[in-house]
């Protein structure tokens, strides 16, 4: 698919929305934890399923939070700097991927059906790869917006809780990139195996992440600068995505190491960019646990996964609704006639 949406005319536009961010709802946050002080058990017993609650009801804006209409997006991209052998996989297997997925054979097929959600692919200018970021930026500046604003129009406000997905061959190179832009410490520090390459891949990895930080030194100081130029349009995508949730007051469950980079850049432009999200878990990609500790975003799972395709958030949907079951349907003490403390 190729977005013709003008959601965002240049990147001033952008980063204007990046700043002028909604701050949720204190008083259904405090509704919320207010009847869990109610229920029967413990105050704080159910540990983080009560916070999530509250999280909810913050960001929907409701007391009594609702998850009738969960949806998974997967965006797919596909890139240039693999040409410089960075991945262990050839890049048609992203178009291929890309059918897997409409004929339901994937992984995120399946933990959607689970987790009752709906799942929502949308591959992005397949046919036409990024830039090699070691020679040129990976998007100029509209192609660049054109993919933020395909992720920006798909998250509409009728939603309850979305979950980011990916697809792309190569983009833990740019994940890697990207962080090290943001973050600093070098590339060997935030680069892993990615689909699983060896050590000589490893190393290309790296080499190619250093040699696209110098060539675009002139855009390490802009965090949207930095995701043109290192990123996808997939990453791009997850951006937009990640802003319109916010926007439009809905909650976001984050995904692996590629979708936590592809929103890090909302988290620099803005102290709470990332207010409205939850880390589903932390994957085996040796950069992700750093960028979420960065983030100050402590992950739901930590199952050893690295897959990508939305497959932890997704996961933790279930997580999410044992939360909000356990809020909504508890009895009260009273209710139960159980003494108080």
């Amino acid at each position: 698919m190729s977005s013709q949406s003008a959601a965002f005319k240049s990147l001033e536009d952008l980063r204007a929305a990046c700043l002028d961010l909604p701050a949720g709802s204190d008083t259904a946050a405090a509704a919320v934890a207010k009847r869990q002080d109610t229920l029967t058990k413990p105050p704080g017993s159910l540990g983080r399923l009560e916070t999530i609650a509250a999280w909810l009801g913050r960001w929907q804006g409701r007391d009594m939070p609702k998850l009738d209409n969960v949806k998974v997006f997967v965006f797919a991209g596909n890139h240039g700097v693999t040409a410089q052998g960075v991945s262990a996989y050839p890049s048609e297997v992203t178009v291929q991927m890309v059918a897997n997925f409409a004929g339901g054979g994937a992984a995120i097929n399946q933990l959607a059906r689970i987790a009752g959600a709906a799942l929502d692919v949308i591959p992005i200018d397949l046919d036409h790869p990024t830039g090699d970021f070691t020679i040129a930026p990976a998007m100029d500046e509209k192609a660049f917006l054109a993919a933020v604003s395909a992720g920006y129009d798909a998250v509409t406000k009728d939603l309850d809780l979305v979950c980011f997905g990916e697809m792309g061959i190569g983009n833990t190179t740019p994940a890697a990139a990207i962080s090290t832009a943001l973050f600093g410490g070098g590339a060997e520090k935030w680069t892993g195996r990615g689909t699983g390459v060896d050590d000589a891949g490893l190393q290309r990895k790296v080499v190619a992440i250093e040699a696209g930080l110098k060539r675009h030194t002139d855009s390490l100081s802009d965090p949207l600068k930095i995701a043109a130029a290192l990123g996808g349009r997939e990453l791009a995508a997850i951006l937009g995505a990640t802003l319109a949730a916010r926007r439009n007051n809905v909650p976001v469950l984050l995904d692996g190491f590629v979708c936590t980079a592809a929103a890090a850049p909302l988290a620099r432009l803005h102290p709470t960019g990332l207010a409205h999200t939850i880390a589903a878990h932390v994957s085996a990609e040796a950069g992700h646990r750093r960028l979420l500790e960065a983030l100050g975003l402590p992950p739901l799972l930590d199952l050893g996964m690295r897959l990508g395709e939305g497959s932890g958030a997704c996961l933790a949907v279930n997580i999410v609704r044992s939360a909000l079951e356990c809020h909504a349907r508890m009895a009260s003490f009273a209710e139960a006639g159980v003494s108080e403390r």
